[in-house]
C-alpha cells in the first residue's frame, strides 16, 4: 500500500528538497521514502543500521540529484517509518524486501545500489534476490554479515552482561536496556569518526542518533546476528549469485569494521576495491568530495543510459587566457574589490576572459558591471539565504553559521569543480570562497590551475559566552587548517591578505597555536584597501549632493546594512527611532537603503524618510 504527497516543508537552505515524499506499507510496516525527480538512471541510497536516520546522507543527495534520479527512504526503526517490534522484523531478508518495496512505490524498474555499513548486506540481498533491478552496487564501510575477527570488540560479547561499559564493552544490549545509551553513542560515533577534526561530524552523528530507542537497538542487532528468531542467511552464498557490477569502499583507519572486511566483500562479488588512507567508518561524512566523485564515475560507468562525462582539451596555446573568479556573496564589499582587481587585471593582460561563478545578490553588481556570469551559478546553493535562516533579531553567530552550512558548501565545490573538469582556465581566483579552498587542500588533485586566494580575516575566535567547548571548537577548525596549509604550501600560488599587516588581531588560533598576526604575515602577502573608488573630493562631495536632491543644509543620515537580509531587525529599529530624532532635529533627513534581499516596501514609512532597494552606486551617497 502507498500514499504519496507534494513534498511541503519548512523553510530551509538546502541545496535541494526532494520533489515527492510518500509512505508505503509492506507486511504492516511503514516506510517513507524521498524522491529527487530527474530524467536520468536511478540511485538508490539504502537505509543503514537504525542508530541514524536518512539524514547521514546529506553531502551526497545534492551533487548525485544534479545528474541521477535519487530516491531515499528511512529504514524499519527509524525516521518517520514505523518501529516494529521484535528481532525477527529486522532481518538482513526484510531490511532487504523494503528496498524493493521502495523500488516499486516511487516507480523505480531499476537502480544502483549504496549502502553504508549494515546497509551493504541489503545491497547484496536485493542484487542477489533481484538482479533485474540492480544496475549496480556501492559497499561503504561494510558491515554485517562477512566472517572477520574485530580486535579490540570481538572480546566482548553483545549478548553477555559484562561488569563494565567502557569502550566496546558498551556495545551490549544490557548496557543498552539498563545502562547509558547516551555513552554509548558517543563511544561508537568516536570509533565510526576516528579522523582528527571530526567535530562537526561527530555532532551531526549524536543528533541523528538522538531519537533512536534502546529496544530498536537491541532488535535490529539481534537480527543481524541471528538471534531471537531472525533469519540469518549467509552472505558469502549470496555474493556468489551477485551478477552486477559491485565497488567497495573502505578506509584503513576504520575502527568499526577493519578494512579486511571489505577487501573480502569485494573479492566475493569480484568488484572493485577502494581504500581511502586515513579514512574510518563514515568516509562519506569526512571525504565527501571524494566520496561523491566515486558514485558519480560508478553510476556513469554501470547505468545504461547516463551521459558521458565532457572534458575540455584545446590543442593551441594561442587562445586568450581565462579566469574563473569566485566572490563571497556574505558582504557586497567583496563584489566591489573583485570588480575592481579584474579591471585591473584586464589593464595588465588585454583581453583576458574572465568568467564569474557567484551567487545572488553578488551576480546584481557583476551585471551592473557588464561582467560575465557563468552559466553554471545557477547551481550554486545561496548562502545569504543560509545567513538570513540562522539570523535572530539582527543575531548572528558568524562561526556556528558557517559550520551548520556544510551541506551547502559541500554541493558548491562541486559545482567548482566539475566548472573546472569541463572547462580550462589558467587561473581561479578565489575571493573568500570558503569551500573552495578547504576542499581543494582536502583534495589537491583536483587542482589544475593557477590559484590565488583572497581574504581579510583569517582564523577563527570564540565568543565570550561560547564557553571553553566553543573555544576547543575555533582551535580544532584553526588547527585543520594550519595543517592543511602546512601540508600542502604550494596549493595556493597566492595568498593574498586585503588590508595591512595591523589589521590582523593580535590573538592566539587557540591554545598551543601560533599567533594569527604572526602566522598571516609568514603565510599572506598584503595588497592593503581595495575598495573599488576614490574618496571624492570637496567640489565632488557638493555636486553629488546636488545630484540627490540635499541642499548644502541638510543633515543626511545614510542607513544601510549590506546585501544580505540580516539587517532587517537593525534597519526597523532605526526607523523606529526616526520620529524621535526628527522630534529633536526636524531638518534631519534620512536615506535608507535596504540592498538586494530586503522588499523596501516590507518596511514602516515614516516622513522624512527615503527608501531605497539595491543601489548600484552606494558609495557615492555615502
Amino acid at each position: 500500500m502507498t500514499s504519496e504527497a507534494p513534498h511541503s516543508g519548512v523553510a530551509t537552505t538546502r541545496p535541494r528538497l526532494p520533489d515527492r515524499a510518500g509512505r508505503t506499507t509492506r507486511d504492516g510496516v511503514g516506510l517513507a521514502w524521498q524522491v529527487w525527480e530527474r530524467d536520468a538512471p536511478t540511485v538508490l541510497l539504502l537505509p543503514t543500521w537504525a542508530i541514524v536516520d536518512s539524514r547521514h546522507w546529506k553531502l551526497q543527495i545534492p551533487y548525485l540529484a544534479r545528474h541521477f534520479r535519487v530516491v531515499t527512504f528511512e529504514g524499519r526503526g527509524s525516521g518517520a517509518s514505523d518501529h516494529p517490534v521484535g528481532a525477527a522484523a529486522y532481518g538482513d531478508a526484510e531490511e532487504a524486501a523494503d528496498a524493493v518495496a521502495v523500488l516499486t512505490a516511487t516507480g523505480t524498474e531499476q537502480a544502483t545500489l549504496v549502502g553504508l555499513s549494515c546497509g551493504a548486506t541489503w545491497g547484496i540481498h536485493v542484487a542477489a534476490k533481484h538482479p533485474d533491478r540492480v544496475d549496480g552496487l556501492v559497499a561503504i564501510s561494510p558491515s554485517c554479515g562477512i566472517d572477520i575477527a574485530q580486535p579490540g570488540r570481538d572480546r566482548w560479547p553483545w549478548n553477555v552482561r559484562h561488569d563494565t561499559t567502557r569502550g566496546w564493552a558498551s556495545y551490549n544490549r544490557f548496557n543498552w536496556l539498563e545502562g547509558d545509551l547516551a555513552g554509548f553513542r558517543r563511544f561508537f560515533f568516536g570509533q565510526a569518526l576516528s579522523e582528527p577534526h571530526s567535530t562537526k561530524q561527530l555532532e551531526d552523528a549524536l543528533a541523528w542518533s538522538a531519537s533512536v530507542t534502546p529496544q530498536v537497538l537491541v532488535d535490529s542487532t539481534a537480527a543481524r546476528l541471528g538471534l531471537e528468531g531472525a533469519e540469518h542467511e549467509d552472505v558469502a552464498a549470496l555474493c556468489a549469485l551477485v551478477q552486477c557490477p559491485v565497488l567497495v569502499i573502505h578506509g584503513t583507519d576504520d575502527q568499526v569494521r577493519t578494512p579486511q572486511v571489505g577487501a573480502r566483500l569485494a573479492e566475493l562479488t569480484g568488484g572493485e576495491l577502494e581504500l581511502i588512507e586515513g579514512a574510518g567508518h563514515l568516509p562519506h561524512t569526512r571525504e565527501p568530495v571524494h566520496i561523491n566523485r566515486l558514485l558519480k564515475d560508478f553510476v556513469d560507468r554501470v547505468a545504461p543510459t547516463a551521459a558521458p562525462r565532457r572534458r575540455a582539451w584545446m590543442r593551441s596555446p594561442r587562445r586568450a587566457k581565462r579566469v574563473l573568479y569566485l566572490s563571497s556573496p556574505i558582504g557586497l564589499g567583496h563584489a566591489r574589490r573583485d570588480v575592481a582587481v579584474a579591471r585591473e587585471l584586464r589593464g595588465h593582460h588585454p583581453g583576458l576572459e574572465i568568467d564569474w561563478l557567484a551567487q545572488h545578490p553578488v551576480t546584481r553588481i557583476l551585471a551592473d558591471a557588464g561582467e560575465g556570469i557563468h552559466p553554471a551559478s545557477t547551481w550554486l546553493a545561496n548562502e545569504s539565504t543560509h545567513l538570513e535562516d540562522e539570523c535572530g533579531d539582527h543575531d548572528l553567530h558568524a562561526f556556528q553559521t558557517i559550520r551548520r552550512m556544510d551541506e551547502v558548501r559541500v554541493h558548491n565545490f562541486m559545482v567548482f569543480n566539475e566548472v573546472v573538469e569541463t572547462d580550462r582556465y589558467d587561473l581561479v581566483i578565489a575571493d573568500e570562497a570558503w569551500d573552495v579552498d578547504h576542499f581543494l587542500h582536502e583534495n589537491p588533485e583536483l587542482k589544475r590551475f593557477s590559484y590565488a586566494w583572497l581574504t581579510d580575516f583569517v582564523g577563527w575566535l570564540p565568543m565570550p559566552d561560547g564557553g571553553s567547548e566553543e573555544a576547543a571548537l575555533t582551535a580544532d577548525y584553526n588547527a585543520e587548517m594550519i595543517e592543511q596549509r602546512a601540508r600542502h604550501h604550494r596549493l595556493r600560488d597566492r595568498s593574498v591578505f586585503i588590508g595591512n599587516p595591523d589589521d590582523v588581531v593580535p590573538a592566539s588560533f587557540g591554545q598551543d597555536l601560533p599567533g594569527i598576526r604572526e602566522w598571516t604575515a609568514a603565510n599572506f602577502d598584503f595588497a592593503g584597501y581595495v575598495t573599488g573608488f576614490d574618496p571624492p573630493g570637496a567640489e565632488e562631495v557638493t555636486r553629488l549632493r546636488s545630484r540627490w536632491g540635499f541642499t548644502p543644509d541638510d543633515r543626511v543620515c545614510v542607513v544601510t546594512v549590506g546585501g544580505s537580509g540580516v539587517g532587517e531587525a537593525l534597519l526597523r529599529r532605526v526607523l523606529n527611532a526616526v520620529p524621535l530624532a526628527r522630534r529633536e532635529r526636524p531638518e534631519l533627513r534620512f536615506l535608507v537603503v535596504t540592498g538586494p534581499r530586503i522588499d523596501p516596501t516590507s518596511l514602516p514609512r515614516h516622513r522624512g524618510v527615503t527608501m531605497r532597494g539595491y543601489v548600484p552606486d552606494l558609495h557615492r551617497h555615502l
